[in-house]
C-alpha cells in the first residue's frame, strides 16, 4: 500500500480500538465462570480498561468526565471495599494560589509531613513524602546544604528549618519535559497531573529544580482504615505504580475554601497558604510586609512558593 494511501491512526484512535478489544475479551472470558473472568471480576477489569484508556481529560466533556468518575468510585467499592467521593471541582475565578514558609518560625516538627501523607494517601511501604523539611546551619541558603533525615530532638540550637515541596511555578519546567503532556497547570496555578497519562518517564523530575516530584517503585499501599476518601481526579485519588506523582496544594481541600493540610497542621504557624489575587489575605500581607525571597530566581520559573522571615 502506497504510504499517502495509509490510515493515519493517532494514539487516541489506537488506544480507543484496544479498550474495546479488551472490553470484549473480558466479557468473553466469563462464559462458564459463573461472571468471573480469568483476572478476577469481570465488572472490574472491564472498568478498568475504560478507565484506562479513556479520552483525555482536558477535552473531556462534563458527562464524560462524570463518567470517569462514576467508574473510579465504583471500582472502590468493587475492589476495596470503600465508598469515595471524587470530586472534579475547577478552578474558580480571580484565584491564584500561592505558599509562603516562615523560616524563623518552622522548628522542624514535621507535623506537616505527617499531615500531608494522610490526606493524600502516599504509600506507606516507601514512606513517599511531597513534603522534605531540612536542617540549616547559619550561612546555608538552599536546601541541598543542609540535612533532610534528622532524626533527633528539635529544634537545635544554631539551627533552622526550610520546607520543601512542588513551588507549582509559573513557568514549570516539569510542564515543558512531559512528552504525553499529563502535567499541566491550572488556571488557579496548580500543577497537576492527570495519573491515567503519565507513562512514568520521570522526565518531569529530572527537569524539576525544587524536588518536588515522585515516582512510584510499586503498587501505593494506605492500610484501608487510613484511606482519605474525600478525594479529586487530579489530587489524592489511588495513584498505582510506574506513575509521578506530587503535591498539589491538596487541591481537594483547597477549591472547597480550605487550607492545605500541612498549612493547617503546622503548630508554629510557620506555613501560609492563600490567594494572591486577594488583596486581604495573609499570603499578600506576607508578600507586602515581609522580607521575601525565591529559591533559585534567576532560572525564571517563578515559582508561587516564598521563604520569609519576620
Amino acid at each position: 500500500m502506497d504510504s499517502d494511501k495509509k490510515k493515519k491512526m493517532n494514539r487516541r484512535t489506537f488506544l480507543k480500538g484496544a479498550a474495546s478489544t479488551a472490553i470484549a475479551a473480558s466479557a468473553a472470558v466469563t462464559v462458564g465462570c459463573e461472571g468471573k473472568g480469568l483476572l478476577g471480576s469481570s465488572e472490574a477489569f472491564a472498568l478498568e480498561f475504560q478507565e484506562y484508556f479513556k479520552k483525555y481529560y482536558r477535552v473531556m466533556t462534563p458527562v464524560e468526565r462524570q463518567e470517569t468518575v462514576t467508574r473510579l468510585e465504583k471500582l472502590a467499592r468493587i475492589k476495596q471495599d470503600i465508598t469515595v467521593n471524587i470530586d472534579t471541582t475547577n478552578p474558580g475565578k480571580n484565584v491564584l494560589y500561592g505558599y509562603a514558609f516562615n523560616v524563623t518560625r518552622c522548628e522542624g516538627y514535621m507535623e506537616c509531613i505527617q499531615a500531608c501523607v494522610k490526606e493524600n494517601n502516599l504509600d506507606r511501604k516507601s514512606n513517599t513524602q511531597y513534603i522534605q523539611i531540612f536542617e540549616m546551619e547559619p550561612g546555608q541558603m538552599t536546601p541541598d546544604q543542609g540535612d533532610s533525615k534528622f532524626f533527633h530532638m528539635v529544634p537545635q540550637d544554631g539551627h533552622f528549618y526550610m520546607g520543601v515541596q512542588c513551588f507549582h511555578c509559573e513557568n514549570p519546567p516539569c510542564v515543558r519535559a512531559c512528552p504525553t503532556k499529563a502535567t499541566w497547570k491550572e488556571d488557579d496555578g496548580i500543577v497537576v497531573v492527570d495519573y491515567d497519562w503519565c507513562i512514568g518517564c520521570r522526565y518531569c523530575m529530572a527537569a524539576c529544580p525544587y524536588m518536588g516530584r515522585r515516582f512510584n517503585w510499586n503498587q501505593p499501599e494506605v492500610p484501608k482504615d487510613e484511606i482519605t476518601k474525600n478525594q479529586h481526579y487530579l489530587g489524592n485519588r489511588k495513584r498505582v505504580k510506574g506513575m509521578m506523582e506530587k503535591c498539589t496544594f491538596c487541591i481537594q481541600r483547597t477549591r472547597k475554601g480550605k487550607l492545605t493540610a500541612c498549612a493547617e497542621a503546622c503548630p508554629t504557624g510557620a506555613r501560609v497558604f492563600g490567594n494572591l489575587l486577594d488583596p486581604d489575605s495573609e499570603i499578600r500581607f506576607v508578600l507586602e510586609n515581609k522580607k521575601v525571597y525565591r529559591l533559585k530566581e534567576d532560572l525564571g520559573t517563578e515559582p508561587k512558593f516564598w521563604y520569609f522571615i519576620d
